[in-house]
């Protein structure tokens, strides 16, 4: 099969993933207002073309985080990987070290972090959840330390669960919830579910050596949900900061306020994300307040982003508003799904091909140089 675009990943995606995992990674929060924000405010902006300019040589490479890029762009820490497709963190991690891009394991994986390590030989990204249970948090830190992780991605925007109607109706709940449809639509899927059977894993990789009692997937999703605590604030940052010895980003801005706190913190990046839209409904979208938090920051420490990307002309508006780079999820998930590894490939191929053909007929030839100017 021939994909020549994020709508196609998404399309075969579609195809083959049980209907509950498919709304899980395409859906957002109450009305997707802010899922479709995303979208709407990146399709608005109109970039200069510009001509006759030399442009017979591109660099797309950068650093993330202080990590080498062959294009900007890393790969999102995503929950349940593993399900969209067999040892799916895995086949990431894998897609992303032969292309020369970070790839960040989520917290709520399905392979473990030892299980990555052992599959790849570059360092990959981790992504942690501030949880009531510190000694958890302790512990994972001394994993990803162990594992050799650059950088840890602490998200910061999911202390409470925001209401996300697609996962009620699906039974993607905590626990899970079956029903005669989900289990009718799961048998209809026998591909996927040989393909995930087949996996390493099948529940959260992470969670299983520090859950005491049931390791089953009801029960680790239930103590999962009890965990997330909603009195965090920025000393808990500071207690974070304290433990890990590597590269802090910071994930889940969306204010300029919380950039400039954010930058007390020591912290090396920030990731102005909404949570793909999954958290509070009716927030603006990722890209709209990409400038006010990368003025506020003022070259104190990095800025990604993170929402709605989809392909390399979204990324050059990201590079044109103060971006050092892009994080995809939604993407990574569809292009798992469509083809395991040689999906995610893929994709980073598509990222790569559109970026490097805005780049030319806007007239930059270095995606390190390039400014507002860029937009009309």
């Amino acid at each position: 099969m021939t994909f020549t675009s994020y709508e196609d990943l998404r399309a075969c995606a579609r195809r083959r993933l049980p209907r509950a995992l498919f709304d899980y990674a395409d859906g957002g929060a109450g009305d997707e207002l802010t899922l479709d924000r995303n979208r709407a405010d990146l399709d608005r902006m109109a970039f200069r073309q510009r001509v006759m300019v030399d442009v017979s040589r591109l660099s797309l490479a950068t650093t993330l985080a202080g990590c080498g890029a062959t294009l900007p762009v890393a790969i999102a820490p995503t929950g349940m990987a593993g399900w969209f497709r067999g040892n799916g963190e895995i086949l990431g991690a894998r897609a992303a070290q032969a292309f020369g891009v970070p790839f960040c394991l989520s917290t709520m994986s399905v392979c473990s972090i030892e299980d990555v390590r052992a599959a790849v030989s570059a360092p990959f990204w981790f992504q942690l959840y501030l949880m009531r249970d510190r000694g958890f948090n302790a512990a994972l830190i001394e994993r990803a330390r162990a594992a050799g992780c650059p950088a840890l991605v602490l998200t910061l925007d999911l202390t409470v669960m925001g209401v996300r109607r697609r996962d009620v109706k699906s039974g993607l709940t905590t626990p899970p919830r079956l029903t005669w449809r989900n289990a009718l639509d799961v048998a209809s899927k026998p591909r996927w579910v040989a393909g995930v059977l087949l996996g390493k894993r099948h529940t959260f990789g992470n969670l299983e050596p520090l859950r005491a009692g049931g390791s089953d997937l009801a029960s680790l999703a239930e103590w999962t949900a009890k965990q997330f605590d909603a009195s965090l604030t920025w000393h808990d940052v500071a207690w974070v900061r304290e433990r890990w010895p590597g590269r802090l980003i910071l994930k889940g801005v969306l204010d300029a306020a919380d950039a400039e706190l954010a930058c007390r913190t020591g912290a090396e990046a920030i990731v102005v994300s909404n949570h793909g839209g999954r958290q509070l409904d009716g927030a603006p979208s990722s890209i709209s307040v990409l400038p006010e938090v990368v003025d506020a920051v003022n070259g104190r420490c990095e800025v990604m982003l993170d929402g709605g990307i989809r392909s390399g002309a979204d990324i050059l508006r990201a590079l044109a508003l103060g971006a050092s780079g892009c994080l995809v999820g939604k993407a990574f998930l569809f292009a798992l799904a469509a083809a395991g590894e040689a999906g995610v490939r893929t994709l980073l191929e598509l990222l790569q091909k559109e970026l490097n053909a805005a780049l030319a007929f806007t007239g930059q030839t270095d995606v390190q140089r390039v400014d507002r100017h860029v937009l009309r």
